[in-house]
């Protein structure tokens, strides 16, 4: 299902010449990039390409770098990590919770705990949950803020094969309901070719290709018209398919 169109007339996140770098080693060399609000956008790329830079970037959370250029985010922008970075003091519920306000927080976090699947697991400490329990509440901390864009840095790479694939089904789910603009970092093609509507390929601190995966949800690894689209973003990565 594609993002509804009046939600595309507007960017989301809008980037102009943005450029960083660390040891005066340039990692984006003068991004231009609109992500239109509702889209749900992958980032390719090789390690060290630039792709969690800009991420962060996008995220504020790269103060002090160096670097320069033009670049505007909503206001409600939520990040999910590899790590789920849950505070394991704190139990499950108090986690989603952490920093709403109002009378209805306990509410809004169980709410957002059960769309997630993890009804039941509020008073549970993290180190109780696995790790795609962890994620979930992870997921559901950020979408508990119902935010305007959501990043997500590589939040399944350290997920076995099996429990990815239903992270896969549950994050499309909740963009669906929620709609924020999402920008999702992976290394893995197929994922971003399941996941988005639009995959970006960093290469060597720029964008060398922009995809729009015209293609409809939802969507299996074994789609034979994907095929085609894996092509093309393996050979912008620089990889045949002899070597994928």
């Amino acid at each position: 299902m594609a993002p509804h169109t009046e939600q595309l007339t507007r960017p989301a996140v809008r980037l102009r010449g943005l450029t960083r770098s660390f040891d005066g080693r340039t990692v984006l060399d003068g991004i231009d990039l609109d992500v239109p609000a509702g889209q749900f956008t992958a980032l390719l790329g090789h390690s060290g390409s630039g792709k969690s830079t800009l991420l962060r970037a996008v995220a504020g959370l790269d103060h002090g770098v160096a670097g320069g250029g033009r670049l505007t985010a909503p206001e409600r922008v939520s990040v999910v990590f590899q790590d789920s970075r849950l505070l394991p003091w704190r139990r499950v519920l108090d986690n989603v919770r952490l920093g709403l306000d109002g009378k209805d927080a306990e509410a809004r976090s169980r709410a957002a705990l059960a769309e997630v699947g993890l009804a039941g697991r509020e008073r549970a400490w993290p180190g109780e949950l696995s790790g795609g329990e962890a994620q979930r509440a992870a997921l559901a901390r950020s979408l508990v803020r119902e935010p305007e864009l959501l990043l997500a840095d590589e939040p399944f790479g350290a997920l076995d094969a099996l429990t990815r694939i239903r992270m896969h089904h549950l994050l499309r789910d909740l963009w669906k309901r929620h709609r924020p603009s999402v920008l999702l970092v992976t290394h893995d093609v197929d994922e971003a070719i399941v996941l988005a509507d639009r995959v970006l390929v960093l290469d060597r601190g720029r964008i060398g290709l922009d995809l729009t995966i015209d293609h409809p949800h939802p969507r299996s690894y074994r789609d034979a018209v994907l095929g085609e689209y894996r092509e093309r973003l393996l050979a912008a990565l620089g990889v045949t398919e002899d070597h994928a």
